[in-house]
């Protein structure tokens, strides 16, 4: 039984389970993954806390939320937050079940697609985290971020128009990948939950790995399931 310690944010946490039905190759309800979902939107935002901007410690109420998902019965979790894995090592060793690892994951199926430069598109949080700069940097992989004006745009269109239920800003966002086009980057990944909805509603091309579509494909193969619908194992879409 799959895990899902969701709520941050809750668009994200559906999506993530409308990729996981629509991937799953099934022919009744019963052919579908037993799936547990934890939505708990008021847990303290992440950004906030790594940048200093805030004294409430997430990782006390994810903790609980994921010690609550294994005993419904979740023998493995998944986590659809970048910025969230902040918090992945302490919250690995704290629960008695895999938990996956979605920057790492999606770094590493940028390398098996021939990424060498991968731009990053996140929050603040995870920029300020290093999370995918490590991550790129384990597996051998160069990375780039977007200038400090045109990040200002990313952090816009998450948290002024996406966490608000508005369509994105694409003028905000062309800018920031023309920034990271122009750094050398053969590949952008979307490195927040709410831009893998931006990639839904806009159609964005294979120049973007889906973080969101990495974390889903890797969750079935952990469950046993053999995803249909993506292309090449970069969770890419067709």
């Amino acid at each position: 039984m799959l895990g899902i310690l969701g709520g941050l944010g809750p668009a994200a946490s559906c999506y993530l389970y409308q990729m996981l039905t629509e991937h799953t190759p099934a022919a009744r309800d019963q052919d579908h993954l037993d799936i547990v979902i934890s939505s708990r939107a008021s847990t303290p935002d992440r950004t906030a806390f790594i940048l200093g901007q805030s004294d409430e410690d997430p990782f006390a109420v994810m903790e609980q939320d994921g010690r609550s998902l294994v005993a419904y019965g979740a023998t493995v979790l998944a986590i659809p937050c970048n910025t969230a894995h902040y918090f992945y090592d302490r919250l690995a060793r704290a629960l008695p079940v895999p938990v996956l690892n979605m920057p790492r994951l999606t770094v590493a199926d940028a390398k098996a697609a021939g990424c060498t430069r991968l731009g990053i598109l996140a929050t603040d949080g995870t920029l300020a985290a290093r999370t995918y700069q490590l991550a790129c940097e384990e597996a051998g992989v160069g990375w780039a971020v977007p200038a400090a004006e045109d990040q200002r745009g990313v952090m816009s269109v998450i948290y002024d128009d996406i966490k608000q239920g508005r369509r994105a800003d694409m003028q905000k966002f062309a800018a920031a990948v023309a920034d990271l086009k122009a750094q050398g980057c053969d590949r952008a990944v979307l490195g927040c939950t709410e831009l893998s909805l931006v990639k839904r509603d806009e159609h964005l091309d294979r120049f973007f790995i889906d973080s969101t579509e990495v974390l889903c494909r890797h969750a079935l193969l952990a469950c046993g399931i053999t995803p249909v619908g993506f292309d090449g194992g970069t969770g890419g879409r067709p």
